[in-house]
């Protein structure tokens, strides 16, 4: 039994209250599902600004209507203080999630970027310490790894960050690691490694690479890869990040307060690789899919050519265990995306 499959046991047990801040985004509407399964109480923060209304249909109709009771959804802002204060009232855990992502998003507005990763981190960060929540655990991510050519990437060793969305991620880190000093919070950032699969949002300027790429192929639009396609990558299952959150949540105590994990498989994969993947699953429902061929066009700007995690000190201390590889992850969300564009086998 692993510890994720001890921890999942131990929660059905003894419920415990949870915020999840972006519930109605990618990846805060997979820990929502996955809480309420376990029969946990949770409490939503989300303002839309990326996220959607029908993540959070989707979540209730997967879960029930008896599960759906356990949720109270705050429509409100991170950077609003009164907002962030109800949410964390009675909270045992914070899972914060709510950010404005994309390293191009960030190129092109750094000033809202800046302003709703670190001015709304702050906030929630503030009123979290003031309610005594046991565990405050937020997004970090790869991106903090910058310019530094070590692979695969280990916590302790960053580079200078190659856009603003990496500057405000390592301001994340510098405040949870000041609270956990000065006020005594208990906080884990987890740096995302480019995270897939189901309700990942395929439409807008910004979209992640895998839901573009699904999209396109299944609406017979063209696929562009930025560069020469062997940039690499280590794509993450969504349903490891969601591992990765419970298990740093309820881990004992952290020997410094605040402690950093990579999440993520330590494995790398090619767009080239990804693309050829993604495509074999989309000819499941287009055949003619499988001819198609990408346009290769320039590199993007901020993006680092490599990356790959060292994923051992997730495994050593929380008990980190991947479930899902890339192929297995792209097994799960093909078939959320053929259902989203209503393509049929």
């Amino acid at each position: 039994m692993t510890a994720y499959d001890t921890l999942r046991e131990q929660l059905s047990a003894q419920p415990r209250t949870w915020l999840v801040t972006g519930c109605a985004g990618f990846i805060g509407s997979n820990l929502l599902e996955a809480l309420l399964r376990l029969g946990q109480t949770v409490i939503g923060l989300d303002n839309f600004s990326t996220g959607h209304q029908g993540n959070l249909d989707e979540v209730r109709q997967l879960v029930g209507d008896a599960a759906w009771a356990r949720f109270t959804f705050i429509q409100g802002d991170i950077r609003d203080a009164d907002a962030c204060a109800r949410a964390v009232n009675g909270v045992d855990y914070v899972l914060h999630q709510a950010a404005l992502g994309s390293v191009p998003r960030s190129l092109d507005d750094p000033w809202n970027t800046h302003d709703n990763n670190i001015n709304g981190f702050l906030r929630l960060l503030i009123a979290s310490r003031d309610a005594g929540v046991k565990r405050f655990v937020y997004a970090a991510s790869s991106s903090t790894y910058g310019d530094h050519p070590g692979l695969p990437k280990v916590e302790e060793q960053i580079g200078k960050p190659l856009s603003p969305y990496a500057v405000t991620k390592y301001v994340n880190e510098l405040y949870g690691d000041v609270f956990a000093r000065a006020y005594g919070v208990s906080a884990v950032g987890l740096r995302y490694f480019n995270v897939f699969g189901p309700r990942q949002d395929p439409n807008g300027a910004y979209a992640a690479v895998m839901p573009m790429w699904f999209a396109a192929l299944l609406n017979n639009d063209t696929v562009y890869i930025n560069g020469d396609g062997e940039t690499s990558r280590d794509f993450c299952f969504v349903g490891n990040a969601v591992q990765a959150n419970l298990l740093a949540a309820t881990a004992p105590s952290l020997p410094e307060g605040h402690e950093v994990f990579n999440v993520a498989v330590g494995d790398r994969t090619t767009l080239n690789e990804l693309y050829a993947a993604i495509r074999e699953q989309v000819a499941r429902w287009r055949p003619e899919a499988a001819q198609c061929q990408p346009v290769y066009r320039d590199f993007r700007a901020g993006d680092v050519r490599h990356s790959q995690a060292d994923i051992s000190k997730a495994a050593s201390l929380l008990g980190y265990a991947p479930t899902h590889r890339v192929a297995e992850g792209l097994d799960i969300a093909a078939p959320w995306y053929a259902q989203l564009f209503g393509a049929t086998a």
